[in-house]
């Protein structure tokens, strides 16, 4: 307790005592013994002790400040003009956060200023003003001073627990995990193009009995689809035929087998030939594999010349669907990946198929490029030209430094991150990207597991690191 403030004390239990006296004269009242004003002033003595013993603190001395309150402060004992010591500012007692009773700038651990020489001042409203020399703002606050060795990093950020409170910062510690995303374009279904089988001729032949199939009709392998008369191949037969009797040819693979062979004829015709010893006056033409008629040009009494078409059937157990994707998600799709597929023709119903080929071209009118995928459909239910949904899984099954998306500030010209450096300190790093995810970013340079990113409100940090770079700027242009 200060010495005005005891005095004020010892005049107001004087005054009271004589109020009292007054009184009980008034009325006959006897008072006691007057020494209990000497125990009010000794109780004042004990009061006065107690609150120079609290206000003595503990913890080394941080700071100095004015014995009567005013803005003024030292970081070496000073006196005030009229002779008086400042007040030593213990550790224990600077623990406000009043800004009544703040000083004007934060004594950072090891940044003493009695050990580190002032750089400039700044405003400390935080506007683009700085000075050499220690000066008010035009609201009588002083200027604080940046020590030698504080502008290093000019667009480092401190902010006080009670402002990352307010503000909302938040962080996160950056980890490994697969980053995985799903791009979602459109396709068409198509024929696998391997799986399409056309009939044809390979000797001159006249064309008979053709089956009931027309194009659209599905057709199983060994199906007969047309018989048939040719004079090569008949005498290919007898050929054949006389080999077998004389035992010259004992399998599918030398003289007139071979020559049956390479005309068209199919095992199961060869061997029958092999077994009743004589040519078929007509042969039987079956379907090469299970499917769908594409085509249909025989037709009964036709001459068929060597080469011509007759039927073009397509095996649809396995199917293709051609997808669109845009060129700057090219960078996420690879040959492997997993897709899902639905149409709107057939509600409820998903399949799956995997990206077989990525076109080594771009469509110039859509800037696009066609990617495949390969499914199967084994019931059949995926028609050609139908219209699909693909949506392509591009996860990465190895884990990568990866930190959320709301971590990256992309300013078009550089891609940044705010590192936490711990008691409140933020560092603006440069980061360089991977592949972005739908939750998460790849972080191919700049960072690395275990580090600790802000990942809210850091838009307000880097406005404060572009003005702690501006006012570090505008400062080294102004020192002499």
């Amino acid at each position: 307790m200060s010495h005005a403030g005891r005095t004020g004390l010892t005049l107001v239990a004087i005054v009271a005592a004589g109020a009292g006296g007054l009184w009980a004269g008034q009325r006959g009242v006897a008072l006691p013994d007057p020494s209990w004003l000497r125990s009010i002033a000794g109780f004042e003595r004990v009061a006065a002790a107690a609150a120079t013993t609290e206000a003595a603190g503990s913890g080394p001395i941080i700071y100095y400040r004015d014995p009567d309150g005013r803005p003024a402060y030292s970081a070496t004992p000073r006196k005030t003009t009229d002779g008086r010591d400042f007040v030593a500012v213990r550790q224990s007692e600077d623990v406000s956060f009043d800004a009544a009773k703040a000083k004007p700038a934060e004594v950072m651990p090891g940044s003493a200023p009695g050990d580190k020489k002032v750089l400039y001042y700044r405003n400390p409203m935080g506007l683009p003003d700085t000075s050499p020399t220690p000066k008010k703002d035009s609201m009588g606050m002083d200027y604080i001073p940046v020590y030698e060795g504080e502008d290093q990093d000019s667009s480092a950020v401190k902010v006080s627990p009670g402002k990352l409170q307010r503000t909302g910062v938040r962080t996160a510690e950056v980890g490994l995990a697969p980053v995985s995303r799903s791009i979602r374009v459109p396709g068409t279904v198509v024929i696998d193009e391997r799986q399409v089988s056309v009939v044809t001729m390979r000797a001159d032949a006249f064309v008979e009995d053709v089956a009931n199939v027309t194009t659209g009709d599905r057709v199983s392998k060994g199906q007969s689809l047309f018989r048939f008369f040719s004079k090569e191949i008949a005498a290919a037969g007898a050929e054949f035929v006389t080999e077998q009797r004389s035992g010259r040819s004992v399998d599918n693979g030398t003289g007139g087998a071979l020559k049956l062979a390479n005309l068209g004829l199919s095992k199961p015709v060869i061997d029958a030939i092999r077994k009743d010893m004589k040519v078929p006056t007509r042969i039987s033409y079956d379907a090469p594999t299970d499917g769908v008629v594409l085509d249909r040009t025989a037709t009964a009494g036709m001459m068929a010349k060597p080469g011509d078409l007759l039927f073009r059937i397509a095996d649809t157990s396995h199917m293709w669907i051609l997808a669109d994707v845009p060129e700057h998600q090219l960078d996420a799709i690879r040959v492997g990946a997993e897709a899902n597929v639905t149409v709107r023709s057939l509600p409820g119903k998903a399949f799956t198929g995997t990206v077989a080929l990525i076109y080594p071209q771009i469509q110039e009118a859509t800037r696009t490029a066609k990617i495949r995928i390969e499914l199967a459909n084994p019931d059949g239910l995926l028609l050609a030209n139908m219209y699909a949904d693909v949506a392509i899984n591009t996860r990465e099954n190895k884990p990568v430094v990866a930190v959320p998306n709301s971590a990256i500030i992309d300013t078009g010209a550089r891609r940044i991150v705010f590192l936490d450096r711990g008691e409140g300190r933020f560092e603006p790093r440069d980061v360089k990207l991977g592949m972005r995810g739908e939750g998460e970013t790849e972080v191919t340079e700049g960072l690395k597991a275990g580090d600790r990113v802000v990942v809210a409100a850091n838009f307000l940090l880097d406005a404060e690191s572009n003005l702690n770079s501006a006012l570090n700027a505008l400062a080294g242009e102004e020192k002499p």
